[in-house]
């Protein structure tokens, strides 16, 4: 890439994070406007891991309703699942119990090309687990030791890993919790867990601020998003994701489309066959 093409990448880059002006909560239409630049970044990104073989772990963790599904779908919905893979393993199973802590996770980790996106992942040991009495002080303490040298044997082996956390307030959460109760269409994102959650907001915050005095360091730092307002959190996580992988903007190959072959042609409009109703 010559001068001209760093130069054209890099002011791609400053105007796809570039701040939106004016408080509040951001509006809708300029939401929509920023996000898209964004993604458009993305694309190159996912061109770039692909063609380079990179290796990438995205870890995001956070409060109930903190918004870390939302932000996860406005990363990944204009994105090649194959590229980008998501992972949300559900509560272990007998076997896995008994398993060494963070095997399960392992299974999951990226090959050449892909980038593996975790919503929630073994620092579940340091939150849900605390917090719900899942896993004794001894096992988190040893968790705390031993983590950072983990993670460090995963960048270690050409792992690129970015960790956030996404932080809402306690107002927010309760709007967004009292939502979910009356909206048929969100109720299967409250189980007992986030209720209880919301219950225990302090002795989360106090498991959340010792997993980041054990794991917040210089090389394997957590990168903390404000997110009462979700359009403008999702924004920010993005670009700063953006910010932090030195990809390259790379041009798609062009492609035209053939003719059609009308060797063999017949009549292949599906006479007879049962069509599903169109009402609409």
């Amino acid at each position: 890439m010559d001068e001209t093409d760093q130069g054209l990448l890099s002011d791609a880059r400053d105007e796809a994070s570039e701040p939106v002006a004016g408080g509040g909560r951001l509006k809708r239409k300029a939401y929509e406007r920023e996000l898209h630049k964004l993604q458009v970044q993305l694309s190159y990104l996912q061109t770039w891991v692909r063609e380079t073989g990179a290796r990438i772990i995205v870890l995001f963790e956070g409060r109930d309703a903190a918004g870390k599904g939302g932000t996860i779908k406005a990363i990944t919905e204009r994105l090649s699942p194959r590229v980008f893979r998501v992972v949300a393993l559900p509560a272990p199973s007998d076997r896995e119990k008994t398993q060494l802590y963070l095997q399960r996770y392992l299974a999951h980790f990226p090959a050449a090309g892909e980038v593996v996106i975790f919503d929630r992942s073994w620092y579940n040991r340091a939150g849900v687990e605390t917090v719900m009495g899942f896993c004794s002080e001894a096992e988190r303490q040893r968790f705390f030791t031993l983590c950072p040298s983990f993670e460090r044997v995963i960048t270690g082996s050409g792992i690129r890993l970015v960790k956030f956390w996404l932080e809402v307030g306690r107002h927010e959460q309760r709007r967004r919790f009292e939502a979910r109760i009356h909206d048929p269409l969100r109720q299967w994102k409250l189980s007992p867990m986030d209720v209880e959650s919301y219950r225990r907001w302090y002795e989360y915050s106090r498991a959340r601020d010792a997993m980041l005095a054990a794991t917040d360091t210089e090389d394997l730092p957590w990168h903390v998003v404000r997110s009462d307002d979700k359009r403008r959190a999702r924004l920010n996580c993005i670009a700063h994701l953006l910010h932090l992988i030195p990809y390259e903007e790379r041009e798609a190959e062009p492609v035209e489309l053939p003719k059609r072959s009308k060797k063999d042609a017949y009549d292949d409009t599906l006479r007879n066959r049962r069509f599903v109703p169109e009402l609409y």
